[in-house]
């Protein structure tokens, strides 16, 4: 008689499979937190009085009554700083040449400014090396020549990329004893450059306005201080292109006073370079200074101002003799 196959163990399989099951880690229990040592926590004080020492530090000064006294002119940093300028670089006014209408009409402007009279803002435009910003710091100059210190107008130059900074500036020359010009050089804007609202409303329109101690001169190779092509993409590709064009153009007529500047004649600019020698006591037969004078501004492709200035330089170094008034 056969016997019957014996029945697999099911529960042999299972065994083996829980045997070779891993048994999972259960997670280490936290810790407390070791508490603070007196030692580390006098570190952390100290450090921290450090960096706080470091950030008061870090802040300039607001500038004071005594700040504006320590020198005639001052140049702007957007962090709220006042840099004083010693000796400001500039031509005498007797040297400017050629541009007589223009410097009468500045000079009254600013003289009728520091005697507390209404001015106008002003802008003064066109071609290059006329001496736009020659006569801005003239003019400063010539008014403060026989004032008394607390009387004196106060020059303050801002350079074109911290525009944006201007009313932070005004709130700081608003509450001042003192008058100020506050001047731009090469003012222009190119591009989705929108800091020129800043300026906008400062000059008019905001609700502060322009405070009565403070006027703004600015120079620019542009009337509009737009580049043409801007202009010319804003009317091809706005929806109506007559309000995309005023609302940029409208900038330059927010100056009240503008001065054209343009290219000087052949005679005055000889007339400019007699001028500098003269006034150095450069000494040369007035036949040859004028061929090279002429030959000069041939080879640089222009006349002007700067370009007298610049052939006077190389005239003087070549003669030995030292660019010192005479």
């Amino acid at each position: 008689m056969s016997k019957k196959p014996k029945k697999p163990n099911k529960t042999a399989p299972r065994a083996a499979s829980k045997a070779a099951t891993p048994e999972v880690a259960k997670p280490a229990t936290k810790r407390p937190a070791a508490a603070l040592t007196d030692g580390n926590a006098e570190r952390i004080a100290n450090a921290l009085e450090a960096i706080a020492a470091h950030l008061s530090a870090a802040v300039p000064p607001a500038a004071t009554a005594e700040t504006f006294g320590s020198a005639d002119a001052f140049v702007w940093h957007p962090d709220g700083r006042l840099s004083p300028v010693p000796r400001v670089s500039r031509v005498e006014m007797d040297l400017l040449k050629g541009i007589d209408r223009m410097r009468d009409i500045l000079v009254e402007n600013t003289e009728r400014f520091a005697n507390g009279l209404p001015a106008n803002n002003a802008l003064l435009w066109g071609a290059r090396g006329m001496g736009k910003s020659s006569l801005v710091k003239a003019s400063h100059a010539s008014i403060n020549l026989n004032r008394k210190p607390a009387d004196k107008l106060k020059l303050i130059e801002i350079h074109r990329e911290d525009i944006e900074s201007l009313p932070a500036l005004m709130d700081l020359l608003r509450d001042s004893d003192f008058r100020f010009i506050v001047f731009c050089d090469d003012l222009s804007f190119d591009g989705n450059d929108a800091s020129y609202k800043s300026l906008k409303a400062v000059l008019e329109g905001g609700i502060e306005g322009r405070p009565e101690n403070v006027i703004l001169y600015a120079t620019s190779n542009r009337r509009h201080l737009l580049a043409r092509e801007m202009i010319e993409n804003e009317r091809s590709t706005a929806i109506n292109p007559g309000e995309a064009v005023e609302e940029k153009v409208s900038l330059s007529d927010r100056f009240g006073l503008w001065l054209g500047f343009h290219r000087c004649s052949q005679d005055e600019y000889l007339a400019m370079v007699k001028g500098y020698c003269g006034h150095f006591g450069i000494k040369l037969a007035e036949e040859e200074l004028e061929r090279e004078a002429l030959e000069w501004s041939t080879t640089r492709g222009s006349r002007s101002g700067r370009v007298a200035w610049q052939f006077t330089q190389e005239l003087a170094g070549r003669l030995g003799v030292r660019m010192t008034a005479g």
